[in-house]
């Protein structure tokens, strides 16, 4: 048994990892470069006919939309912030027997990193590993002021499971993320049970969500949605009036959370999931005084849905239910 010393003196990745990247498989590309720069206000460069890079920092990628037939999420990359950081993530897979493949040039570079290493993530989703982004000089050019990134990282994703504590141990044994606070809330006719993970001092970078009783997922996609951080709040209401303009649906309207205090709204993407535009959460700065909390309700106020359908519910219904015969891949367990 480890003495409070030894588990004091433990290797950690917290405060060393933040989401670095997604990356999109979809055949949209026109519409993903409206909805990105004229809706949402983000940078856009067309880097072939094939692939967009969305950019909100100095980082060439944040957002890659690739051509492909999937329309959802089919990687997500995640900065760890040295080489020991790296290797502390790698021996912790090959502790789980976890195979991992070390990928460089071009692959790498289209990815805006100088190398990765690649492994299949809960649900199946792809994670890559890297250490150093290729940064750009080109200035930014978007509708938007900015965004906070830097070491909190891109933002956060929030998905479905049907397996939250096997999802939930592995971010915490992987990443060393820690719990925040949880919510539960009642929608569709379902009971949701949230749980909030944080890796550095943004409130959460991971939002893993589970029905209650019997567990079902009725999202076609792999995420929920993603979220950025807008510089203003402008930011959030100009985006989302062209937002609306446009004719995207919007999921939820302006609201706020009660647990980070984000006011946001949410879009739906072309490819399904949906994208968060937050302005203002707090920050968990004094890891020694905060306590998890439990809440009753996803929101203080707003957020009310202006896109749902009875056919979208209905449709939702029959992934939950067809979901149920279905096994959810969890990562392997310590050897």
């Amino acid at each position: 048994m480890n003495t409070p010393m030894e588990i004091a003196a433990a290797p950690s990745l917290f405060g060393r990892v933040s989401l670095g990247y997604i990356v999109v498989a979809s055949r949209k590309l026109d519409e993903w470069q409206r909805f990105a720069r004229e809706g949402l206000g983000l940078h856009v460069d067309r880097i072939d006919a094939g692939l967009l890079a969305l950019r909100i920092d100095a980082h060439e990628r944040r957002i890659l939309i690739a051509d492909g037939p999937a329309e959802d999420v089919a990687a997500i990359g995640w900065q760890l912030r040295d080489e020991q950081a790296l290797a502390l993530a790698l021996a912790r897979l090959r502790a789980r027997r976890v195979e991992v493949s070390e990928i460089g040039g071009a692959q790498a570079a289209e990815r805006g990193v100088e190398r990765l290493f690649a492994f299949t993530g809960p649900k199946r989703l792809r994670f890559e590993l890297f250490t150093t982004p290729r940064v750009s000089s080109q200035p930014l050019d978007m509708l938007a002021s900015g965004f906070v990134t830097g070491d909190l990282g891109l933002g956060h994703f929030a998905m479905t499971t049907r397996e939250p504590e096997a999802a939930q141990h592995f971010f915490e044994s992987m990443f060393d993320a820690r719990l925040s606070d949880t919510i539960e809330d009642r929608l569709n006719g379902v009971t949701l049970e949230l749980s909030f993970l944080r890796m550095n001092e943004r409130h959460h970078t991971t939002a893993l969500a589970a029905t209650r009783g019997k567990r079902m997922n009725p999202l076609r996609t792999a995420i929920h949605h993603l979220n950025v951080q807008a510089a203003s709040l402008d930011d959030v209401t100009l985006a989302y009036q062209r937002l609306r303009g446009m004719g995207c649906a919007i999921a939820n309207a302006i609201g706020q959370h009660p647990n980070d205090r984000e006011l946001s709204f949410y879009v739906q993407t072309p490819s399904g999931f949906e994208i968060e535009l937050g302005w203002n959460p707090i920050l968990v700065t004094d890891e020694a005084a905060w306590q998890p909390a439990h809440y009753r309700g996803i929101s203080l106020w707003g957020h009310f849905p202006e896109s749902l359908t009875l056919g979208g519910k209905l449709g939702q219904m029959g992934r939950g239910l067809a979901s149920l015969v279905r096994q959810e891949y969890t990562v392997g367990a310590a050897a």
